[in-house]
């Protein structure tokens, strides 16, 4: 019998599993800056603050004059964003800010309610300014939801990888966000987060695949769900079936998964856990277990804003020369 329980083509956002609620891709072939961290390029045609458009191969998203996510609330779960290339511009509620990317991962616990702005500077103003990233949204269980927020900071020099193979002769690099792969274990996630607890087996995991590379895929619990997303290559073959199109594939928890890509190699992510399983509420940014809770996150909002903004505008970004930071709500700094 096949390990491949469904596929299905992928669509924006990705289809997720608890206890994962929401995962987007994001690839933006940005322009050269326009010397204000904006791209050098008309905005005529764009409904900006709106724009998901990928006209020209980027979108504005909700940035007015840089592209990203000007402030917005969350509450009830987790952010875990995963870049690979480009700068993200980081500032919040609580005061701390920061500058990540290619190859950093922030995992923040919006737990009990933050706002945070998310903005991607163009730095470059000779040159493209490629951004791409994966926005992973992780539930909390309910005695969790109202948990004092939190970030972390995962530098790529730090974050775990491992490679199957000899490179340039068929490999496999595997990048170990959350989890345990071949004893070998990633930086520990937030406190609070599901993923804190071994037994939930939450696993996050991006894997890049030469030509041709063969790689099997440990068995995980059988209580736990497995999504696999191959979101690049031409195609590729998935225990034994031929996959000629990206895809989201639920697979058997507990089998080893055979993969091979094709001539064109595969990239892929991997997020597995055990489920939480229980009710989840959702409207926009927040996340609870019901419509009280929902409601009353809104009073909460509308109230006392989480906190309040403390940045003078809604879309702030670190200055043009700044490398990467993270800079805590206690005020200590740190840089990779």
């Amino acid at each position: 019998m096949s390990s491949i329980l469904k596929s299905q083509a992928l669509t924006f956002p990705w289809p997720c599993r608890d206890p994962f609620l929401f995962c987007a891709h994001h690839l933006d072939r940005y322009p050269e800056g326009d010397g204000k961290m904006g791209p050098a390029a008309p905005l005529t045609g764009r409904a900006i603050g709106q724009d998901f458009s990928g006209k020209d191969g980027w979108s504005m998203y909700h940035g007015q004059t840089v592209p990203g996510f000007p402030q917005h609330p969350h509450r009830g779960f987790e952010t875990v964003t995963v870049t690979q290339r480009g700068l993200v511009d980081h500032s919040d509620s609580l005061g701390a800010a920061g500058r990540y990317g290619e190859g950093d991962v922030q995992w923040m616990t919006a737990g009990a309610g933050i706002v945070h702005c998310e903005m991607f500077p163009l730095r470059d103003t000779t040159g493209p300014n490629t951004a791409e990233l994966f926005q992973i949204w992780l539930n909390l269980p309910a005695e969790k939801k109202l948990v004092p927020p939190h970030f972390d900071m995962f530098w790529s020099e730090k974050i775990p990888t491992l490679r199957f193979g000899k490179q340039g002769e068929g490999a496999t690099r595997a990048t170990l966000v959350a989890g345990v792969l071949d004893g070998v274990m990633a930086l520990p996630p937030p406190p609070n987060s599901w993923a804190a607890d071994p037994e939930n087996g939450v696993t996050i995991l991006v894997l890049q695949m030469e030509a041709g590379a063969r790689w099997t895929l440990p068995p995980a619990l059988h209580d736990h769900v497995r999504s696999l997303y191959f979101h690049e290559g031409g195609a590729m073959t998935i225990d034994g079936r031929a996959i000629d199109g990206h895809a989201a594939l639920w697979l058997k928890p507990d089998a080893p998964i055979a993969l091979e890509a094709g001539k064109d190699g595969a990239r892929l992510l991997l997020l597995q856990g055990l489920p939480i399983g229980q009710p989840v509420a959702q409207y926009g940014p927040f996340v609870m277990n019901d419509e009280a809770g929902l409601r009353k996150a809104f009073e909460d909002y509308q109230e006392h804003e989480f906190g309040g903004w403390p940045w003078p505008s809604d879309a702030p970004v670190h200055p043009a020369d700044q490398g990467r930071f993270a800079r805590y709500p206690d005020g200590h700094v740190e840089n990779p």
